[in-house]
């Protein structure tokens, strides 16, 4: 037997907003997060430009031992975490926590410390590299993190799909409430990334942008985009199967109704340029959320602002919706955010889900320039009202790993 699956708890932490109510004041304020880079000299490199997390101290959230003790992108998972289980009222005696589970996923993990021990390794030597140095870099140790943290013992995994990993988790996690393994899970991605590593890893890809205007850096869709933004965060949101929220008085944000996954099986880093993989996990979540693609009234783009993504993501999106293609609002919320790659898609999921929640669709930001190959309703510049019924929100991954979810208004 099938159950249903709903949201009923969310938390984030971003360059836009420490909790989710700051996140979604900014979209609706059409706040760009992205600003010159702080915490790394950017002297020797092009990139200029992040999306930083603002007025963070984690002694706001940690006792210094623990924060010592937690890379960046643990903490970013904690702290969206626990905003979601608190969001949820979720508590020991409404729910068996025997049976919450923790699907959170990173694209790179502990990355500032993996950077940190290697430079002490080789300055200083084998025996001043930290034996913190594995559990703090490793990618499963977020999900690890908030089970220790909250209490909670069912499944507890990190899946890593590059850019799609936070997407592969939600939509892992609402098959495995869907038919009965857990009755609820905490479901995301964070991300930490904004080091000199990574930096020149991206950057020597030639994936970033180097523009020096905050403004006309993140531009997905617009003709002048020249390479994604760097961002950095983390995106949590809890699951439930539906009779149980229900049963417990809840506050029920949208329904999960669909998820679809595939790969491209074509190049490491570039998207099939037809962009059949995406279309079929389009395809794929429509199919098991039982809808027509004429019944999706927003779509929350991956949008990276790299030429080839908008553009095959486009492609992607015309063979799926056809004519409708043009009348579906599509808009990338990256232009806020920049890219928090392994957490970008639990965030997309929040803004999908407020959406619905809220009847408000957030903009492209700052985009100017008609780009022909991206002919979509890109929602240009300006927050939409609009009574949606059913969001859908994709990621795309290095690999060729495609990840599409549904939400229902409920």
């Amino acid at each position: 037997m099938e159950r249903r699956v709903v949201i009923t708890g969310m938390g984030a932490i971003t360059p836009i907003g420490n909790n989710v109510e700051e996140n979604w004041k900014s979209i609706l304020e059409k706040k760009c997060g992205i600003d010159k880079i702080t915490f790394v000299d950017t002297t020797n490199f092009k990139t200029t430009m992040a999306g930083e997390v603002k007025n963070y101290n984690p002694e706001d959230y940690f006792e210094l031992k623990e924060a010592k003790r937690l890379d960046r992108c643990s903490q970013f998972a904690m702290i969206a975490a626990r905003e979601a289980f608190k969001d949820s009222k979720i508590n020991n005696e409404n729910t068996d926590f025997d049976r919450i589970g923790i699907f959170v996923s990173s694209g790179i993990g502990g990355l500032n410390t993996i950077q940190a021990q290697c430079n002490n390794l080789f300055e200083k030597g084998n025996k001043r590299v930290s034996p913190m140095f594995i559990p703090m870099g490793i990618v499963n140790m977020p999900a690890g993190n908030i089970s220790i943290d909250l209490g909670l013992k069912g499944e507890s995994m990190a899946i890593v799909s590059a850019c799609a990993s936070s997407t592969h988790s939600i939509g892992e996690a609402y098959k495995t409430i869907k038919y009965g393994s857990e009755d609820a899970i905490i479901a995301g991605g964070t991300e930490a990334s904004i080091c000199e590593l990574g930096i020149a890893g991206f950057e020597n890809m030639k994936a970033l942008s180097s523009s020096t205007d905050k403004n006309r850096a993140s531009i997905p869709f617009d003709k002048e985009r020249s390479g994604f933004v760097m961002g950095e965060g983390a995106a949590m949101l809890v699951l439930e199967e539906y009779e149980h929220a229900k049963k417990r008085g809840a506050k029920i944000y949208a329904e999960v109704i669909g998820f679809g996954s595939t790969s491209d099986a074509y190049h490491i880093t570039s998207p099939d340029p037809e962009g059949n993989g995406g279309a079929k996990a389009m395809i794929r979540a429509i199919e098991d959320a039982k809808i027509k693609p004429e019944d999706v009234d927003y779509i929350n783009a991956h949008g990276t602002s790299t030429h080839l993504n908008d553009s095959t993501e486009t492609k992607a999106i015309q063979k799926v919706f056809g004519d409708n293609s043009k009348k579906v609002m599509v808009s990338s919320t990256k232009s806020y955010t920049g890219h928090l790659l392994g957490a970008a898609g639990a965030i997309e999921a929040i803004y999908s889900v407020k959406a619905l929640f809220e009847g408000k669709v957030p903009p492209t930001l700052n985009y100017k320039v008609r780009d022909e190959e991206c002919d979509l309703d890109v929602v240009p510049n300006e927050v939409r009202d609009a009574d949606i019924k059913i969001a859908m929100s994709n990621s795309l991954g290095f690999g060729g790993h495609n990840a599409t979810i549904v939400f229902k208004k409920i």
